[in-house]
């Protein structure tokens, strides 16, 4: 490995962590009205109820398949009786799944902002650099995905995995990042970027939970006739004035 590329696996992590934790405190005390998705919901509705669902349901099957694979160590899985090969098609089964269901439905997402007049005229230059990074990564998780088992290929849980943890451990391995197949560092390096614009894009929203609303009181709505029923009667006495 060259000088510069492990400078790049030993600097490069820090950096997006730095960036991400700075910008999230950064949007939340700055511009804590605009932590929205800025929904386009009332211009179109009819293609964004199949592919919203649809790109968040299978985007957290795609972040928890991204969790198990580079936090698990293989020692764990084998541990409980999960052979390696058997862990690697069902990731091979369930991620490709959900990397091409979310794939799917990005397009068609891309494809209503720029086929609906109103919603292309609401999206900014930065939900289209979003769009682009968000689709790089997703497009090179695919790929990478289906390439990954090929009998040649090394695996990522020898190599991508442990430099990962290595990471939060402040011991990042860049031998074993090395190792790793020219997809694996790209697409660790496009989820890097998507990472480090996430604070100042609209994925800001996927941190938001309306954790308030489990504890507000309840509301209490009553019609105008019962309100009416229930309002004493007014009785107006005339007052007599001195002449």
């Amino acid at each position: 490995m060259s000088w510069g590329e492990s400078l790049l696996w030993t600097v490069s992590p820090y950096v997006t962590l730095v960036v991400f934790v700075g910008g999230l405190i950064w949007r939340y005390k700055y511009d804590k009205f605009g932590w929205t998705t800025r929904s386009s919901q009332l211009y179109e509705s009819t293609l964004l109820r199949v592919a919203s669902p649809l790109f968040h349901y299978a985007l957290l099957f795609v972040i928890v398949g991204h969790v198990t694979g580079l936090l698990i160590p293989i020692g764990w899985t084998n541990a409980i009786g999960v052979s390696n090969d058997a862990y690697h098609v069902n990731a091979l089964l369930w991620g490709g799944l959900a990397g091409l269901a979310t794939l799917v439905a990005l397009v068609l997402l891309i494809w209503r902002r720029r086929a609906n007049g109103p919603v292309f005229m609401a999206t900014t230059v930065n939900d289209k650099v979003m769009y682009a990074v968000l689709a790089a990564a997703i497009v090179s998780g695919v790929v990478t995905t289906a390439a990954g088992y090929a009998p040649t290929e090394v695996s990522y849980r020898t190599t991508v995995a442990p430099w990962f943890r290595g990471v939060f451990a402040l011991q990042p391995d860049v031998v074993a990042m090395g190792a790793a197949s020219g997809l694996y560092k790209v697409h660790t390096l496009i989820g890097m970027v998507l990472f480090v614009l996430f604070p100042f894009s609209r994925l800001v929203h996927a941190l938001s939970a309306p954790l308030g609303y489990l504890f507000r009181p309840y509301i209490v709505y009553r019609s105008r006739s019962e309100t009416a029923r229930q309002r004493p009667a007014r009785v107006r006495v005339r007052q007599n004035r001195p002449l």
